[in-house]
Formats: C-alpha cells, sequence, structure tokens
C-alpha cells in the first residue's frame, strides 16, 4: 500500500514551505542535500518539522491545499502541537541524533 504525506520544512530561521510527496523520505533527503531548485534551496529550508499520512493521493493534495490556505500563524500552531521545539524530525528514519539548533 503507498503511502502520501504531507510535509512542512522549516529553515532555521523558520521560513516555512508545504508539499506533498509519495516518498517522504526520498523528498526530504532532495531538500537537505539543496537537489531542488527554487524557494526551499535559496532560504535554505531542510528540517522536517511536521509530516502527515494518507492512504489516498487526493486527501493528502487537499490536506496540503488546506494548510496551504493558512495564514502563517496558524501553520506555526500546527507544527508546535506535536513539534514544540521545530525539531528535525528527519533524524526518525535516518538514524541521525538529534541535533540542537
Amino acid at each position: 500500500m503507498r503511502a502520501y504525506c504531507v510535509y512542512i520544512i522549516a529553515s532555521r530561521s523558520r521560513v516555512i514551505y508545504v508539499g506533498v510527496t509519495n516518498d517522504i523520505v526520498r523528498r526530504v533527503d532532495e531538500h537537505k542535500r539543496g537537489l531542488i531548485p527554487g524557494f526551499t534551496t535559496k532560504y535554505h529550508v531542510t528540517r522536517l518539522v511536521h509530516f502527515e499520512q494518507f492512504a489516498n493521493v487526493r486527501d493528502a493534495i487537499a490536506r496540503e491545499k488546506e494548510i496551504k490556505g493558512w495564514g502563517r500563524a496558524r501553520k506555526i500552531r500546527l507544527i508546535e502541537e506535536r513539534n514544540p521545539v521545530w525539531e528535525d524530525l528527519a533524524h526518525l528514519w535516518r538514524g541521525e541524533p538529534q541535533r540542537s539548533s
């Protein structure tokens, strides 16, 4: 069964980017290595701070659009509900120790 993820990545200065993917590990790695030209590379947006999984791609895309339509304050509240210190959640599957900011 394929999983789809809506994710929020951020820079150290808390610039936020919302995206959707069918391979969260690969996509976050691409962001971390600067392989995606544009906004995330320009602003060094590399820290996974929130993600949600969906079984249906349409649900994932709808959620991404919903979150993108929110103001910055509401996106921050969403992140901080589950990740109050903006920890880089990618360490959960990368086998990396958590690093302090």
